[in-house]
């Protein structure tokens, strides 16, 4: 499947999906440790609101 056959080498399934995992979790690691550290927070629960000053409705009296 390869274009040359030095590189068409056997890989045990298991081990490559430990290797993905690993190198996620270490990537996301360090993208979460610099938002932490900028505080940065991705998710809009707790964070306040800034909203602009409503208009006050006209009287029609």
């Amino acid at each position: 499947m390869t274009f040359f056959s030095a590189f068409d080498v056997p890989v045990f399934w298991p081990i490559l999906l430990c290797y993905w995992i690993v190198l996620f979790a270490l990537t996301m690691k360090r993208q979460i440790m610099h938002m932490i550290k900028y505080k940065y927070v991705p998710f809009s629960i707790g964070k306040q609101r800034y909203t602009g000053q409503r208009p006050a409705a006209a009287n029609s009296d």
